[in-house]
């Protein structure tokens, strides 16, 4: 067996890493972070894994409330995903958005941790009434690029894919990755990890859906999809509600892999 060298992999972010899509909260929520968890274990039986990811955090909440415990767990494996909930204000600023991850990375590099991040899709291939946030993303993703650079952070390059915004990826509410969509996510960063087993066969396209279809159904799939997902999101901010009011990170702890549900 090849050790991956890792003992303790810390999980920083929102919802896609506390891995909403991937199961429920009834069942359990599993996620891309949680996969890879399993996939380092492979390696690396004795590996410990918290994930302190809380959905409907900005960026800087991450850092506010995530990074100071992260530190204290001491990892040698950390990742940060965080951004799209900031894409999705009214008000968006790229750079401090971006001020938040770099933040994140150089706390945890300089503690000696190997960081590891992701680019994100271009939201409007997902779903087109999304497509005004084309450039908010193309910005922030060159950020975190540039970012990631200055500190040595491996950054898995899911943006650059078209499978990425293939629908059967994403779960409904087109918000976050399905089942197949996490699984994905998990293989990309893996790979940028260079773990043994990893390939880039997660960005091959799935086959052809002979079911997709185009004009009015898409339509109509449209405006379904803004009364059952994107309504109740407006009204939450409207409010000045989030999805994570109340809630605290899943796994708060450095837990064997075993303990994985």
């Amino acid at each position: 067996m090849v050790d991956s060298g890792y003992a303790r992999y810390v999980a920083l972010g929102d919802s896609q890493t506390e891995g909403l899509g991937d199961g429920d909260d009834v069942r359990g929520l599993r996620g891309w972070a949680d996969r890879l968890a399993e996939q380092l274990v492979r390696a690396s039986p004795d590996l410990l894994y918290a994930n302190l990811a809380v959905r409907g955090r900005l960026a800087g909440q991450v850092r506010a409330e995530q990074l100071a415990p992260a530190l204290a767990l001491k990892p040698d494996l950390a990742t940060v995903v965080a951004g799209v909930n900031d894409l999705l204000r009214p008000r968006f600023d790229a750079d401090e958005v971006a001020g938040h991850l770099e933040a994140m990375f150089a706390a945890l590099t300089a503690q000696g941790a190997r960081v590891a991040t992701l680019t994100f899709p271009d939201v409007s291939r997902i779903t087109p009434l999304a497509r005004p946030l084309g450039a908010r993303v193309t910005a922030l993703n060159t950020r975190i690029r540039e970012a990631g650079a200055r500190h040595g952070v491996l950054v898995a390059e899911t943006a650059d894919h078209p499978v990425v915004t293939d629908p059967r990826l994403w779960s409904p509410d087109r918000l976050h990755a399905g089942p197949l969509g996490h699984a994905r996510i998990a293989a990309a960063v893996a790979q940028a990890l260079a773990l043994p087993g990893s390939d880039d066969s997660w960005t091959r396209p799935l086959p052809v859906d002979p079911r997709a279809t185009s004009g009015l159904r898409v339509l109509g799939a449209e405006l379904r999809w803004a009364g059952s997902f994107l309504g109740p999101w407006l009204v939450r901010r409207v409010r000045g509600r989030s999805s994570g009011d109340g809630r605290q990170a899943k796994r708060p702890e450095l837990l064997p892999v075993l303990a994985l549900d």
